[in-house]
């Protein structure tokens, strides 16, 4: 059973961008994904601040070790995006950043396969980090999950703004976006095969996953809402944030009541 539920929590965040982007204009995605942002921080910032690390913590690794980690993680995701190979941006044209004119276009780099092969790469990562947490606990696994998936939905609507925007036809970005949601199911079932019989790694692989989860909010997601904009707009992102901070805490307690 929970190999089916580690191949189902990978497969939701890409089903649910892919569908999300199929039914909805690209003026309504970019609002979607505006204010998935503020979500997505506080369900990924309460998920590893308050469930992946302290479960990481209450294992017999030492702590040095296990910040040690923490630190090796963060400096791990800041290399890989420098490379290019590890994205989760979320701009698009016409969404409120300052980007220059045909910024889109130099993102999608040639023919797209930059965007394509960083997201997949990105998509793998994901599925051994949630395979790690349904194989510590069923309830961490749907925490891990729900945290990714928040992610991964305005993640993938972004990036498929980003390929319309540079030539795609909408066909061509869905199919493409929707091959690249499938590295996270690969990742899972790998990391179930790959990872499960090593259990004195598992904290170790927890905190990697909080470090992922803390790079995305702190060096993508906050910057992205440091913005002058309207006292409504602040207030909207602060009720969003703590609303993600809310939903992971009452769906940790449900999870670990269960």
């Amino acid at each position: 059973m929970t190999l089916l539920y580690i191949v189902l929590a990978t497969f939701a965040g890409g089903v649910l961008s892919v569908l999300i982007a199929a039914t909805v204009t690209v003026q309504v995605l970019g609002r979607v994904v505006r204010h998935m942002v503020s979500l997505s921080v506080g369900i990924l910032l309460g998920a590893a601040l308050l469930h992946v690390l302290p479960e990481a913590f209450e294992s017999q690794a030492g702590a040095h070790a296990l910040f040690a980690t923490l630190l090796g993680g963060l400096m791990f995701f800041f290399l890989l995006e420098k490379a290019e190979l590890y994205r989760h941006g979320h701009h698009h044209e016409g969404d409120g950043h300052e980007h220059h004119h045909h910024y889109d276009e130099q993102q999608a780099g040639r023919g797209g396969w930059a965007v394509l092969v960083g997201d997949s790469i990105h998509n793998f990562c994901d599925g051994v980090i949630i395979a790690a947490a349904f194989l510590t606990s069923p309830s961490l696994g749907v925490l891990t999950a729900l945290a990714i998936v928040a992610h991964e939905i305005p993640q993938e609507v972004g990036d498929y703004i980003v390929l319309l925007n540079a030539g795609f036809s909408r066909a061509k970005a869905l199919l493409f976006n929707a091959l690249s949601g499938l590295a996270a199911v690969v990742g899972g079932v790998l990391g179930y095969f790959v990872v499960g019989p090593w259990q004195d790694l598992f904290p170790y692989l927890l905190v990697v996953a909080a470090s992922s989860f803390v790079y995305v909010a702190v060096a993508d997601l906050l910057p992205q809402l440091q913005r002058p904009l309207p006292l409504r707009d602040t207030v909207t992102q602060i009720v969003l944030i703590a609303a993600g901070l809310a939903l992971i805490t009452a769906v940790g307690g449900f999870a670990h009541g269960h």
